[in-house]
């Protein structure tokens, strides 16, 4: 009879682009100790983040089963991933759908048997060890180098994290588990010259710390909004209650190009989806903050779960951040229910306030405040007829807003739903561009965009104005 055998299993896999470079990274560790027992890493060319997160898996149970090759059904592997995606796919809750993901899945499926492997999601923080693996193998990629196990500082620069209750013990021989892996241990001592890392690791059932809550979910209704077909952004005082840490303070210098740019871990990375269509939409007229606040339309409530599904194949985002305004709260609830995510309102990502132009097409803005529309057309310090907000405005209260949520988030992918003018503004930003750079973007109803946001004070356009999920 064999001698049951546990192991953990921590996987991540990242790209650099989506798609871009991407890599992998893999760790086994034993239960008892928290000790690393094997690492894998893999730099895999361009791909996506789900396939470099997919590959881990692989790579990560693969190790395992090699660890113990004689183990046979007595060996247990708990999986611990970031990934929600993979681990809802694997544990059988969701559905594969995307072409890409389902070869991978079965090979994964395929390693030991499933009644061998369970699953767990993780927080980011508590995946550091997998995370810098695939960022090793990521570096190694762009230097030409393969990843050696010899040169990893992984299992160095993680060991804070973990942390957690042993699970009971395996029974068996005294030291029977230790002996099936004495040569690993000793090799990876001995490449780094360290001790075991402090700390437990859980398996199924250990207790493990909730993590913090990190903004207040959606409550209530929304102050009234609108938005125009091209709209901009302005600053107003930040109502929500919870506090946040202050983001760090960038580089007095910021460093351009990547040849010698230091390792900065994952940036913070934005997605932007403008909301869903309402009657006012189509007929582009202006609909910000300070007119009415318009539901989703047929058409809108469509757009959004079309946006719901995508993201759900996806499965990159980790937090979803809406404007107040209605349409946003429909478009971002959308998306939530297809995630399992809660949805945090931030009063900054409203629309500009274009105040007696609310409800008005540009051509009966122009008609009855001509003077006016020409001054708000030539400086972003002009505000709209009526104690509208001001480009200038809006533009400090959309960063105020990014830095919050960047500092809050930091290294996560957040969905912002919110409007037209906070989006481009958020570009314009990134790109270092003038304000008249808002009048030179298009931004359809539904569309996405993203911005990441790095360490040292970088910023890096991904994408704007993809409708492609639409079609």
């Amino acid at each position: 009879m064999s001698v049951a055998r546990q192991v953990v299993v921590e996987a991540d896999g990242g790209s650099r682009g989506n798609p871009g470079p991407a890599g992998y990274g893999a760790v086994v560790i034993d239960p008892a100790t928290g000790e690393p027992l094997a690492e894998a890493a893999e730099y895999i060319g361009v791909a996506t983040n789900n396939v470099a997160e997919y590959r881990g898996l692989i790579a990560g149970l693969t190790a395992a089963k090699a660890l113990f090759p004689d183990a046979g059904d007595a060996l247990r592997v708990h999986v611990r991933m970031d990934s929600k995606l993979v681990v809802e796919q694997m544990s059988g809750r969701w559905k594969i759908k995307h072409p890409d993901m389902k070869p991978l899945a079965a090979r994964a499926a395929a390693i030991l048997p499933p009644s061998s492997v369970t699953y767990e999601w993780i927080p980011r923080a508590q995946n550091k060890h997998a995370d810098r693996l695939a960022n090793e193998a990521m570096d190694a990629g762009r230097d030409g180098r393969t990843w050696e196990a010899s040169a990893s500082t992984a299992a160095l620069d993680t060991p804070s994290a973990r942390t957690a209750s042993a699970p009971p013990p395996v029974q068996g021989p005294p030291g029977d588990q230790a002996a099936g892996v004495a040569r690993a241990r000793a090799a990876l001592a001995a490449a780094r010259g360290a001790a075991a890392p402090e700390g437990l690791f859980p398996m199924p059932g250990a207790q493990e710390p909730e993590p913090p809550v990190e903004a207040a979910p959606v409550t209530g209704s929304a102050a009234p909004a609108a938005e125009p077909s091209g709209a901009p952004v302005a600053p107003a005082p930040d109502s929500s209650a919870a506090p946040v840490v202050p983001a760090p303070e960038p580089s007095a210098t910021p460093q351009t190009g990547w040849g010698s740019a230091p390792d900065l871990g994952a940036p913070s990375t934005l997605v932007l989806l403008r909301h869903g269509e309402t009657a006012l939409t189509p007929q582009k007229r202006f609909s910000g903050s300070g007119g009415t606040d318009p539901a989703l339309s047929a058409t809108g409530r469509d757009q959004a779960e079309r946006a719901a599904a995508h993201f759900a194949v996806l499965g990159t985002v980790q937090e979803i951040v809406s404007s107040p305004l209605r349409r946003c709260r429909e478009t971002a609830a959308a998306v939530a229910a297809r995630l399992g995510l809660d949805v945090h309102v931030d009063e900054g990502l409203r629309e500009t306030d274009f105040g007696a132009w609310e409800g008005l097409t540009f051509g009966e803005v122009r008609e009855r405040h001509g003077d006016d529309l020409t001054a708000w057309l030539a400086s972003p310090d002009a505000a709209p007829t009526g104690g509208g907000e001001s480009f200038a405005e809006v533009a400090g209260r959309v960063a105020a807003a990014r830095d919050r949520i960047v500092a809050r988030y930091a290294g996560r992918t957040v969905l912002l739903v919110t409007h037209v003018t906070p989006i481009k503004t958020l570009v314009r930003l990134a790109l270092g561009a003038p304000p008249e750079a808002l009048f030179r973007m298009e931004l359809s109803a539904a569309s996405i965009s993203a911005v990441a946001y790095y360490g040292d004070g970088n910023a890096s356009v991904r994408l704007l104005n993809d409708t492609s999920h639409l079609r």
